[in-house]
């Protein structure tokens, strides 16, 4: 998305190089979010896709959802496990489609969630997400400190509320809900910073003309900082949104 210094000119600045890979991420995130948010949008207006979508018990008239949800969320952990282990040595094109892949199917699988609460609330909610968002990465991106040490206790922390959600779709307690919740967004706004000057680091690593690396590397990014974004929007829907 963003051309790279090294394309133009021999003599480009460290700061030249890391700027311009950190457009690029922010443009592939911002490209996933809104094919996630179109996806979802053209789902939610379409009653024939929340019916293959949906399940109604007839007895009770509870909504559900259906199997196929459920498939397509796995089909999503594959994509990112999948991106995540063979990133390095795939075409930099297969890379950019299996992201776009995973940000439309997500699209699909967040459509039943975004169903539950009113459109203003999760308006809201996003308006939100981006300004933390923002200020988190904007801090990760210019702070002296070194971020490192907050790797290993946020990793502790998702896998720590992970755990917590699969014990609470049996207890349903609203309190650890609430709780989950309150950690979540602290989580990921530590990851948030923590993933941005990790990827500026990428970028002052990556060779300046080797356009596959850059473009595997913005890809890489891209979908960190998308999974970020996205689970902290979910953490503070949970928090504040009003449900239908």
């Amino acid at each position: 998305m963003a051309e790279y210094p090294s394309m133009r000119t021999g003599q480009i600045s460290k700061s030249e190089v890391v700027n311009a890979f950190m457009r690029g991420v922010y443009g592939w995130m911002s490209a996933g979010l809104g094919l996630t948010a179109l996806i979802a949008y053209v789902v939610s207006n379409n009653q024939s896709l929340l019916q293959i979508l949906f399940t109604v018990d007839p007895a009770t008239g509870a909504v559900g959802m259906s199997t196929l949800v459920f498939i397509l969320f796995f089909a999503e952990l594959g994509i990112v496990f999948y991106l995540g282990a063979r990133i390095s040595t795939m075409n930099p094109a297969t890379a950019t489609g299996l992201f776009l892949l995973y940000s439309g199917l997500n699209g699909l699988t967040l459509t039943p969630i975004l169903l539950a609460y009113t459109a203003e609330s999760v308006a809201g909610t996003f308006v939100i997400t981006s300004g933390m968002f923002g200020a988190m990465s904007i801090y990760g991106l210019v702070t002296k400190k070194d971020l490192t040490s907050w790797g290993s206790l946020l990793f502790m922390g998702l896998i720590g509320i992970i755990i917590a959600m699969v014990v609470n779709m049996f207890l349903q307690s609203s309190a650890m809900a609430f709780a989950i919740s309150v950690i979540g967004v602290i989580i990921f706004l530590g990851l948030t910073a923590y993933d941005t000057q990790k990827l500026k680091t990428m970028g002052e690593a990556v060779p300046s003309g080797d356009t596959a690396a850059i473009r595997r590397g913005t890809i890489l990014g891209a979908l960190t900082l998308y999974l970020d974004f996205i689970n902290l929007f979910l953490m503070l829907l949970r928090l504040m949104g009003n449900r239908r």
